[in-house]
């Protein structure tokens, strides 16, 4: 029997459709605990804390988090940093690993097919029913209320970066200023959390720079809108295209 559930955590809303609810405490739990020791907006969370410099026992998954955050900066040649603007925010990694732990405790309690949404970025797990991929549609971000496109898989994420929700909040690391070469860039991959990382990262890097460092990257491809409502995609983007 398919399960739908919707959470307001970590300052957006989680919706997961699943065909079996038995690990869905165990999801629920998971994302109200890493929003209390990931928060950027919570006061006492330890990474807020230390953002304003305050002593924090060493916590290994905040360490680890970060390392992950430093990987992602090398790979983008800075492009993406856990220190936007100067300040501590792994927001860019967490957001999207948070999806992928609700991903893998759905899978350990039995869930083989799945769909997790996570403030607009997804990740997909085996078919929506037997034999159908999972359908997801791509916000226009010029026009909200209707789609750019419509993609479909089993087994991949989706992430989007842009500026319909929040306007030009993404900053480039090598400025300080926040990017505009996009109106928002959607990356597929497999994995939700480099996904959503890198799709921040491109938007940062802008069209020229941003398109072409995904179409180096095995695994992944890239769909834009750009500020003038022309698009771009990477050269394998087609074949997810639904219909």
């Amino acid at each position: 029997m398919t399960v739908r559930h919707v959470e307001q955590v970590m300052g957006t809303v989680f919706s997961i459709v699943a065909d079996d609810g038995a690990g869905l405490p165990a999801a629920v739990s998971r994302l109200h605990e890493i929003d209390a020791k990931f928060s950027t907006y919570r006061a006492d969370s330890p990474v807020s804390r230390m953002a304003r410099g305050e002593a924090v026992d060493r916590d290994p998954e905040i360490a680890e988090v970060l390392r992950r955050c430093a990987e992602v900066e090398a790979d983008t040649d800075g492009a993406f940093s856990a220190y936007p603007a100067g300040r501590l925010d792994p927001s860019g990694w967490v957001k999207g690993w948070a999806i992928e732990e609700v991903d893998r405790l759905l899978t350990a309690a039995g869930s083989r097919n799945h769909l997790i949404v996570g403030g607009g970025d997804v990740q997909a797990r085996g078919e929506a029913e037997l034999g159908r991929p999972w359908t997801v549609g791509i916000t226009d971000p010029l026009h909200s209320d209707r789609y750019a496109v419509l993609v479909n898989g089993r087994d991949f994420a989706i992430a989007t970066s842009g500026t319909a929700e929040r306007g030009a909040h993404i900053i480039d690391p090598a400025t300080a200023e926040p990017a505009t070469g996009f109106a928002s860039v959607t990356l597929i991959g497999t994995r939700i959390a480099h996904t959503d990382a890198y799709a921040t990262a491109v938007f940062a890097m802008g069209p020229e720079r941003g398109l072409e460092w995904v179409e180096e990257r095995p695994g992944f491809e890239a769909y834009a809108v750009l500020p003038d409502g022309g698009t771009v995609e990477t050269a394998g983007f087609a074949r997810f295209l639904a219909g």
